[in-house]
């Protein structure tokens, strides 16, 4: 029979608790620019105490105090003693960069002048015709049956970015809730309109489309497109001998190939593709002033709010409800702790910036052989933060360099070997496509031979990774790399 007694213990132990406030600023710091952007707009709305400065002070003072307010109270102490950096949970060579652009006031209220060339009046004029928009007209003028144009509209939709069909009969039969014979009635109809070869299930038929609207889809030219894989291995003995042809006729036929278009629907893609918005800049700094680099946060791409606490006293003073009081006191506390968590992110955002600047420094200057290994611990140790708080300052974060914009995760690598013969996987990478593009036609390097050259410049490397990384950056073999050569020169 087992004894139950109950017994009083006093114990001592240390938790950290996740205030609603600190988790409001771990989320505010693994936002980027933009996406911060778009929650300070939500917040504006929300909280009719914050406004955004439209200013045009002058920002190239000291960036960490960009969020500073007039008022420091209790709250805003609380919180810079509270935050470390070190918060988690579980769950979780050109000049210097130029962020100027016609993009470059996106996140930053917006410009709602004509005067720049992207909204003027000229441009409203006119619309580009979508891919869609090009078929459907063709579609009402093949089609007079109004099931059947339906159906078109429905397959239209469903092409892929490069105008593929990619869905079987029965599946798209079973999609649209019609017959497979009504399908395979429309379809042959479909592939005829322009741009050619659209609708088609792969790139072989997409070819095929084109080709036979020039009357060129002859035997060998179907039997090249059965075997196009063979282009890419650069065996046009073996091809020629499959397509029936000599080898010069057979050039002449991946010449032919090589001239169609594998993605008509890019015909129509009018989007402008928008790089990455870095919301972090390096810049060099003159000699007189020491040299070296500068970091600062790109507020282009970063709003600056403020709060408006002649309005709080204000409405204060007529405020004479418990409820409205109450209320008054919890959005100043929000605006409070917002602008807190804005001034901390800047400072933390800075503070590991830095550092990958400093520690990447050969890179920036010489390029990306001299990218050293780096991981996320190392940076955290160094500036005394969580090594979680650094990946959350460095994911979908990226920075203006004199090297082009790059992701902050960027700089961060494996490393092959030990101590100070440790190289970055990234810089590895870089010496073996320098050394694959430095070959010449009679002296094409195979895995082992770059093993060789690589050791002998100390990097300890197997060639089972040489292979990886080769293939990694789709780069072939030794033996295809000399039948393109080969390839090449016969050209």
């Amino acid at each position: 029979m087992s004894n139950i007694s109950q017994k009083l213990d006093l114990r001592q132990s240390q938790t950290l608790t996740m205030t609603p406030q600190m988790q409001q600023a771990i989320k505010i710091l693994q936002l980027n620019n933009v996406e911060l952007s778009e929650m300070i707009e939500e917040e504006l709305a929300q909280n009719p105490l914050l406004e955004k400065d439209e200013s045009d002070q002058d920002r190239e003072g000291d960036d960490t105090e960009a969020y500073e307010n007039d008022t420091r109270d209790d709250m805003a102490q609380e919180f810079d003693e509270a935050w470390t950096g070190n918060e988690s949970d579980d769950k979780s060579p050109r000049e210097d960069f130029d962020a100027g652009s016609s993009m470059a006031n996106i996140g930053a209220g917006g410009n709602h002048s004509f005067d720049d060339a992207d909204s003027s009046f000229e441009n409203q004029m006119s619309r580009e015709v979508t891919l869609r928009e090009h078929l459907q007209e063709q579609l009402h003028v093949a089609f007079s049956d109004p099931r059947d144009r339906m159906i078109g509209a429905g397959l239209i939709d469903l092409l892929d970015e490069g105008g593929y069909l990619r869905e079987g009969i029965d599946e798209l039969a079973e999609r649209l809730g019609c017959k497979t014979e009504r399908i395979e009635n429309i379809l042959p109809i479909l592939k005829q309109f322009d741009p050619t070869g659209v609708f088609a299930a792969d790139l072989k038929e997409c070819l095929a489309l084109q080709l036979e609207e020039q009357n060129r889809l002859d035997d060998p030219m179907r039997e090249l497109l059965d075997n196009l894989d063979m282009i890419a291995s650069y065996d046009h003995k073996k091809l020629a001998d499959k397509c029936g042809v000599n080898e010069t006729y057979l050039s002449d036929m991946i010449d032919e190939i090589r001239t169609l278009n594998p993605k008509p629907a890019t015909l129509f893609d009018h989007l402008v593709v928008q790089t990455a918005l870095p919301d972090v800049l390096m810049k060099r700094l003159p000699k007189n002033l020491g040299g070296g680099w500068r970091v600062e946060l790109n507020h282009d791409t970063l709003p600056k709010v403020l709060i408006n606490n002649d309005y709080y006293i204000e409405v204060s003073k007529t405020a004479k409800d418990k409820k409205d009081r109450q209320y008054l006191d919890e959005q100043l506390n929000s605006a409070n702790w917002l602008v807190r968590a804005m001034d901390q992110r800047a400072k933390t955002i800075l503070k590991v910036a830095g550092e990958i600047i400093e520690e990447q420094e050969a890179f920036f200057l010489y390029g990306v052989e001299f990218l050293r290994p780096m991981t996320l611990k190392d940076i955290a140790e160094k500036i005394d933060m969580h090594e979680s708080t650094v990946s959350r300052v460095t994911n979908n974060k990226y920075i203006g360099t004199p090297r082009g914009i790059l992701e902050l995760k960027y700089f961060f690598s494996t490393a092959l070997g030990d101590g100070d013969g440790a190289h970055s996987a990234e810089a590895v990478k870089a010496k073996i496509k320098n050394l694959i593009d430095a070959e010449k036609p009679g002296e094409i390097l195979s895995d082992d031979k770059i093993v060789e050259i690589l050791t002998a410049e100390g990097v300890d490397i197997a060639r089972r990774t040489v292979a990886k990384y080769r293939e990694a950056m789709h780069i072939g073999s030794s033996v295809q790399r000399r039948k393109q050569k080969k390839a090449e020169l016969s050209e």
